[in-house]
């Protein structure tokens, strides 16, 4: 299956302004959903994409000047199956048509032989690229945007949000019936501006007002006319990532109107108060997503908190997370930038708080860096429950023999956390629940998803075959 959890844009000036200078600073703004590759869209060109961070490249003055347009699509990739090369960035272009996408559609073989039979694999071909030739395929039949997505939706399984354009210059964007991933629209009053974003951080980077949630199986459209919306398709209850809250999304970003930073700050009040770890010293955050998560815990039961551990930005990766890395050794050069401040650590017992464990990677680095800077106990506590299920909506654990609570579940005195601690070298580990995190998040935990933990699929429509890292990633480092 091919899984593509990235950051993707819009936008349309009613006033003929040129957008580019807002594409590239909304796509460094969504730079943490994705690091291997960017590009954006402009009517009648192809597609312009580079490898690496938007802040690499060094010819903006000419990217401006060349691609000046009102309407624009772009794209951050984080890839979590197929290759990280250029072809494989978006947005891509068929015909008239240009696609970038944040999500997974987990029924490609299916798709592929929709659109001619070829055989699928990740050297050849993305999930987004089959819904762009399916999708030309409904519209060259029917003109008709709205009546192409209905049919497409029946067709294709998993999560879902596209930005499109079309080279008459109209703006798409498209959200899944469920929701999974986040999707928002803002407004720059100054040039009349519309965005799509898939979070807020990006419109509030470009000065811009953020109007609310994209819902739900929301089809939107925005040219001369202005706004256009319409629904393609309801859900009784929605699906939104719960992953989103607890690591991927900016802290500054308000999704499913919940702010993130306060959402993580009051996981952090409610860990502390169904988990207290009452011979604490010291509350330290693993930098930088759980940095609120800490200071809730802290602040609830009257525990100093401190930047015990720090980021070497001038690393060569320092700025970059390790999550998102797709190579195993790119991850472990990321962790040996956390530096830590053996002044707050020696003696005391440690009490330092995670977003997630998914590999075990970090975890056991961080562990190992707290042991060397003289802690005397350290109690690990995470914000995100147990993933033990590959996910299939968007996020890089696609095999589940690389997750470290499926490696460690099956114990014979079935204590996973104490299995998970011996195995990172902590006295303690302690994770979240689903019930607690839905409360702290402050939504109902029949509108999240929480498949990667509790490995119910039903939302996204699949019974997975799960496939090894290998299996699943082609020639991918392991």
């Amino acid at each position: 299956m091919v899984h593509e959890n990235c950051g993707v844009i819009g936008f349309f000036s009613l006033n003929g302004h040129n957008v580019i200078p807002y594409v590239i600073d909304s796509l460094r703004a969504l730079q943490h959903r994705g690091q291997e590759a960017w590009g954006f869209a402009v009517p009648s060109k192809p597609p312009y994409k580079s490898l690496g961070l938007v802040s690499t490249s060094r010819n903006f003055k000419s990217i401006v000047s060349k691609f000046n347009s009102h309407a624009a699509i772009g794209h951050v990739r984080y890839s979590t199956f197929g290759k990280s090369n250029l072809e494989n960035a978006q947005p891509l272009k068929i015909k008239d048509l240009c696609i970038a996408h944040n999500g997974t559609i987990a029924n490609v073989e299916e798709l592929s032989n929709m659109v001619g039979g070829c055989t699928f694999s990740p050297q050849t071909m993305t999930d987004t690229l089959l819904a762009a030739q399916r999708l030309m395929m409904h519209l060259e039949k029917n003109d008709n945007m709205i009546h192409a997505i209905r049919v497409l939706k029946e067709e294709m399984i998993g999560s879902f949000c596209f930005t499109l354009l079309t080279d008459d210059g109209s703006v798409y964007a498209i959200r899944d019936t469920r929701g999974f991933r986040p999707l928002v629209l803002g407004h720059i009053e100054e040039t009349n501006t519309y965005m799509i974003s898939s979070e807020s951080c990006a419109i509030d980077t470009v000065g811009g007002k953020l109007l609310g949630d994209i819902q739900p199986g929301e089809l939107l459209k925005i040219s001369s006319k202005g706004i256009e919306r319409q629904h393609f398709s309801t859900s009784e209850y929605h699906s939104h990532c719960a992953f989103e809250f607890t690591y991927f999304a900016h802290p500054s970003s308000t999704i499913e109107g919940v702010n993130v930073y306060e959402a993580r700050k009051k996981i952090g009040h409610y860990l502390a108060r169904k988990y207290p770890v009452k011979d604490a010293d010291v509350v330290i955050p693993v930098p930088d997503s759980a940095r609120p998560a800490a200071l809730g815990y802290a602040e609830e039961l009257g525990i100093h908190f401190e930047e015990g551990l720090l980021k070497d930005r001038y690393r060569k990766k320092g700025s970059m997370r390790s999550f998102i890395e797709p190579y195993h050794g790119e991850r472990i050069e990321i962790n040996k930038g956390i530096v830590p401040i053996p002044e707050v650590i020696r003696g005391k017992n440690v009490v330092v708080i995670d977003d997630s464990i998914v590999r075990g990677t970090s975890s056991q680095s961080i562990i190992k860096i707290l042991r060397s800077a003289g802690a005397s106990k350290i109690s690990l506590i995470v914000t995100f429950p147990p993933i033990k299920y590959p996910c299939y909506a968007g996020i890089d654990f696609p095999s589940q023999d690389e997750l470290l609570a499926f490696q460690n579940q099956n114990n014979e005195n079935n204590d996973l956390e104490s299995e998970i601690a011996k195995s990172l070298g902590a006295d303690k580990v302690i994770y979240n629940d689903t019930v607690t995190l839905a409360q702290a998040i402050g939504i109902d935990e029949r509108e999240l998803c929480f498949s990667c933990s509790n490995g119910n699929y039903k939302p996204l429509g699949i019974k997975p075959v799960f496939k090894t890292r290998a299996e699943v990633k082609g020639d991918l480092e392991n």
